[in-house]
């Protein structure tokens, strides 16, 4: 009769693993600047007010383009032009949560003030970089201020490098 073991196989838990697929949550979101500020929204988050660009998820059947200017009208009540891709981010945060962060450039279009903001937003910001660093502990993510150092550097792509195809 064979011992069963009360600890996993570590070859048997790899295997399992292995047949999930690794699905981090697929976010978007913009770096909007203006007189060398950055659009930014206090939002509240497990109890927490955080600091984020404008983001958000990417739903059925939208582009991401689409996602980017959707995100940033819902929470900030800006309008935006996409008019860069800043790049694609991976981070797992300490939670274990993954996530890939698509990151866009827009130029303000309209502001629609009397608009309800999403859920948990407390305000709109506006904040110069240094100011924005100096809230570091504040950060949703590494990738706030990852993303304005990235677009400070000049860091662009084309929109064209993303494709939608669609069925």
């Amino acid at each position: 009769m064979r011992h069963r073991s009360m600890f996993p196989d570590p070859v048997r838990s790899t295997e399992r693993a292995a047949e999930r697929p690794f699905r981090p949550d697929v976010t978007v979101a913009t770096i909007v600047c203006q007189a060398q500020r950055f659009l930014v929204v206090e939002e509240q988050v497990r109890g927490q007010r955080v600091i984020n660009q404008p983001a958000g998820h990417l739903e059925a059947d939208e582009t991401l383009v689409a996602a980017a200017a959707r995100e940033t009208l819902e929470e900030t009540g800006w309008e935006v032009d996409i008019e860069a891709y800043l790049g694609t981010y991976q981070w797992t945060a300490p939670s274990g949560e993954a996530f890939l962060r698509f990151t866009f450039i827009g130029t303000p279009r309209a502001h629609h003030p009397a608009r309800p903001l999403d859920a948990g937003i407390e305000q709109v910001l506006w904040l110069p970089r240094d100011e924005l660093a100096a809230q570091r502990e504040r950060h949703r993510s590494p990738l706030v201020l990852r993303n304005v150092d990235d677009f400070i550097a000049g860091v662009r792509h084309p929109l064209d490098a993303l494709k939608w195809v669609a069925t």
